[in-house]
């Protein structure tokens, strides 16, 4: 990633994050205080915490790739097929890192967010149609977050679920609270949820064990027939999420004030180093609930009833209390932090599309709607999961492809603009999204 910032280089000035509450794109450097004096303090905290200063948007953007949408499918996928689609997680994940890099460059290079761009370059009713699917998502996105929350109270507390979902929207209510005392508090947070998740597989992980031949074989790309497509798109859909591609551009986008391209080169190492380590962990967290599923329960009757219930029961049973007690923990831990951000992203996206806001706190008792609903009518939960992810599956070329457009364009990007490989490789992972989907409506609908 090449030296942090020695002696006598340019260094970016740490900015106050772009909030959802402001209606308007002011320049940064009205915001921004002297930069001789956020060097001076940088430069006191030496080469790490310097670093880490620098970090975070994709902590943030990270904890929406292991929301409890994953936990669905990811149990799902190993009980069902063991370790047959472990590549998809994988492939996933990589792409997922290619993904949230462009959308944070895109902020980077042009203190824009993605839906700001859109709203700018595109014709008035395509901006418009983008904003309604992605609304539409975001809706699906807090679906699976909201319930996932809501289980892990009641397999914690034996909470019914109703109430749960009640407990878990004011608590969600806290951690939003803490953004608006400033991004770093909300970041520190999340990146703190975002460790106890990971610490919560570790832990299962090495007590359950894992086949090494069985992970290897599973790197290999196949499918285990027509029905394991719904798996495949349900695991995309819940490792490539759409609103965190809207979100990380606005996250990144006068976070760290740039004088010159010298400084937004400088700083986009720092975001590479920031997509690698918070992606790669949640590329982990993935992988090592498919490996648990496969190791205990595949050939059982697991696959056949609720995938989170059955998970945590299965732990119990099988290897421990304590097993069942991390598993749990951690899937309380990724719904509140994934809720957050989704309720963040969806003000992001109002904001950008049609510079229109309403407050985070009424967002948030309006998308929790649906998921209040799910619980009181006592609806399957894993179901309802699993079925959010295949929506939110559909919506991701419509946050893709927009993203490629736009950073291929030099006018818009300037010396930023994607080189000729990043484009036909970012198409390459649009192109396979949206042929998976267009297969999945054949196979459901016109077989």
């Amino acid at each position: 990633m090449g030296p942090v910032m020695g002696d006598g280089e340019t260094r970016p000035a740490v900015a106050p994050a772009p909030s959802p509450s402001s209606t308007s794109s002011p320049s940064v450097a009205a915001l921004t205080p002297s930069p001789e004096s956020v060097l001076r303090q940088l430069r006191a905290r030496g080469r790490v915490r310097g670093t880490v200063a620098l970090l975070g948007p994709a902590f943030v953007a990270a904890v929406a790739y292991i929301d409890p949408g994953n936990f669905a499918t990811n149990f799902t996928a190993g009980a069902k097929f063991g370790y047959t689609l472990a590549w998809v997680i994988v492939v996933a994940n990589l792409s997922a890192m290619l993904v949230q890099y462009l959308s944070a460059k895109a902020g980077v290079a042009t203190g824009r967010d993605l839906p700001e761009l859109c709203r700018e370059n595109f014709p008035k009713p395509v901006s418009r149609g983008l904003w309604v699917q992605a609304e539409i998502i975001a809706m699906a996105t807090d679906l699976a977050e909201f319930l996932g929350a809501a289980v892990g109270l009641y397999l914690l507390f034996h909470v019914p679920l109703f109430p749960a979902g009640l407990i878990t929207a004011v608590v969600a209510f806290g951690i939003l609270a803490l953004e608006q005392k400033g991004y770093r508090r909300f970041e520190l947070a999340i990146a703190g949820l975002l460790g106890i998740v990971f610490l919560g597989f570790l832990y299962d992980l090495i007590v359950v064990g894992a086949d090494p031949g069985g992970v290897a074989s599973g790197l290999i790309p196949r499918l285990a027939g027509s029905e394991s497509l719904l798996l495949v798109c349900g695991i995309i859909g819940a490792t490539v999420m759409p609103h965190v591609v809207y979100l990380h551009s606005a996250l990144t986008k006068s976070r760290v004030a740039c004088r010159d391209d010298g400084e937004k080169r400088e700083l986009l190492r720092f975001q590479r180093l920031d997509v690698m380590i918070g992606l790669g962990l949640a590329g982990l967290i993935n992988l090592s609930m498919l490996v648990i599923a496969a190791s205990l329960f595949h050939g059982t009757p697991f696959g056949d009833g609720d995938a989170i219930q059955s998970a945590h029961d299965g732990l119990a049973r099988m290897v421990g209390g304590g097993a069942a007690l991390a598993f749990a923990v951690a899937l309380l831990a990724s719904g509140l932090s994934s809720s957050s951000v989704g309720t963040y992203a969806g003000q992001i996206v109002m904001q950008g599309f049609i510079r229109r806001q309403i407050p985070l706190f009424v967002r948030r008792a309006v998308t929790m709607a649906p998921a209040l609903v799910v619980l009181a009518l006592g609806l399957p939960v894993t179901d309802s999961l699993v079925i959010s992810q295949v929506v939110l599956s559909f919506g991701i070329p419509f946050a893709l492809v927009p993203l490629l457009i736009l950073t291929r364009r030099r006018d818009i990007m300037g010396t930023f603009v994607n080189k000729p490989l990043t484009t036909a490789v970012a198409g390459g992972i649009a192109a396979l999204i949206i042929g998976l989907n267009a297969f999945l409506l054949y196979d459901t609908f016109l077989r």
